[in-house]
């Protein structure tokens, strides 16, 4: 029984095996089919429903001969029914979305490009900005926001997670002492002059237009406090009490009379001043310093959010970012463009001090905004302009500079122009309200 069995099976594997090489020999007599993407070889069984079992067919490519394999390639290039199979292959793929006007196209001529390419259609599409802004070699990519370091975001973490009263510092901001050290050093002027910043004159001066706005701001009559130190009657007093003071006994006594509150004017009505925002002491954690460390003004002036539109926001949130990102155009996590800021000292060296505090932080405002002018190719109108102020002083005497840029083709350089410097307690107080 078992004998005619196993007798059964061998013939049924013989006629397979006969039957399986009849349809070798019959393929490789046809010609090859045109379509390039079929392997015309025997071993390829992909176009058969039901293939026979690879184990037990003795039809396998590594069993042909020598000769068969030979003939089969002479066949394949001489093979009457072989045409050219080059036409055949596969395009690549054109999407509308993606043509020649794009910067990064190999296609279409480099002069050509930005002048045929508008990412603010390309965002109005795709709601997103083009890929060639987040690409190392795009005008925009340096002034894209930046992640904050891990160390830095670490330390700020463990400042918020701490809930302890405590007399230390914010992590936010530095003591006094240490914040304006970097900038004891005479030395620090020529550091910022290697970054394009000086805090001089240049010689082409200022324009005429910036010229006349200093003469409106001086020379316009100010609305002051009917009681304060500074009232006839007590300013004397005040300023005697002064003497030898530190700077925290300045600042509390003084200086909001000298620097007033922007914040404050909008509380008590004025409805133009409710777009801006002041921090006082408080480090621009969000800023890009020119060189370390970063600003940390006594008092500044800048935007509050709410002075942009959505949509203005939206056009400018690469180079904004979150309020966790470090950018060219804030200070603080909600203060956009500075524009002012002011720094106090005690004594006339520490005037010195605040200048170069002052230098720094203005050099930052000045750059934000001819940065966001060059993005649409009018920096040229900001040349010579005044864009920013600030003001230095101690229990007597106030420094008051305009900052502003000059343009010689792609460089820009930073310089300040002295708008006043006087001492105020001289002449019984008469310019004690020029600030």
């Amino acid at each position: 029984m078992a004998c005619s069995r196993q007798a059964a099976q061998t013939d049924m594997r013989q006629q397979f095996v006969q039957k399986d090489q009849g349809v070798c020999k019959t393929r490789t007599q046809k010609g090859l089919r045109k379509s390039a993407r079929l392997n015309p070889e025997c071993g390829n069984h992909s176009e058969h429903k039901h293939p026979p079992p690879v184990n037990k067919t003795p039809c396998r490519e590594g069993q042909l001969t020598a000769r068969q394999l030979k003939s089969r390639k002479r066949s394949r290039g001489v093979g009457t029914n072989n045409t050219p199979t080059d036409h055949l292959r596969k395009r690549p793929r054109i999407f509308p979305s993606v043509t020649a006007k794009r910067p990064g196209d190999q296609g279409a001529p480099s002069r050509n490009r930005n002048a045929l390419f508008d990412p603010i259609e390309h965002w109005r599409r795709e709601q997103a900005w083009p890929k060639e802004y987040f690409e190392p070699d795009c005008e925009m990519s340096h002034l894209l926001a930046r992640k904050k370091s891990t160390s830095s975001l670490r330390r700020k973490r463990s400042g918020l997670s701490s809930l302890k009263a405590t007399s230390n510092t914010p992590s936010d901001q530095k003591p006094r002492e240490e914040k304006s050290a970097p900038y004891q050093d005479p030395r620090y002027s020529i550091l910022l002059e290697t970054k394009g910043s000086y805090m001089d004159k240049s010689e082409l001066d200022i324009t005429d237009s910036s010229k006349r706005l200093c003469r409106t701001l001086l020379e316009k009559e100010q609305t002051v406090p009917k009681d304060s130190l500074f009232h006839d009657d007590t300013f004397d007093k005040a300023c005697r009490k002064l003497q030898d003071k530190n700077e925290a006994r300045v600042i509390q006594d003084i200086s909001r009379l000298i620097v007033p509150s922007a914040e404050t004017f909008a509380t008590f009505g004025a409805k133009t001043l409710d777009v801006l925002v002041e921090s006082v002491n408080e480090g621009w954690n969000n800023s890009i310093p020119v060189v370390g460390p970063r600003p940390q003004p006594d008092y500044a002036v800048g935007f509050r959010r709410a002075a942009f539109t959505e949509d203005q926001l939206s056009k400018i949130k690469p180079i904004l970012g979150d309020v966790m990102d470090l950018s060219f155009f804030m200070a603080t996590y909600y203060m956009y463009f500075p524009f002012l800021t002011c720094e106090v000292k005690c004594g006339a060296a520490g005037l010195d001090v605040a200048d170069r505090q002052n230098a720094h932080s203005m050099t930052l405002s000045v750059r934000a905004i001819v940065e966001l002018f060059r993005l649409v190719k009018r920096e040229q109108e900001l040349h010579r302009q005044i864009l920013a102020f600030s003001i230095s002083h101690d229990h007597r005497t106030v420094r008051i500079y305009g900052h502003y840029p000059v343009m010689k083709g792609k460089e820009t350089t930073f310089y300040r122009h002295p708008i006043r410097t006087f001492d105020f307690t001289e002449l019984d107080g008469k310019e004690k309200w020029t600030a």
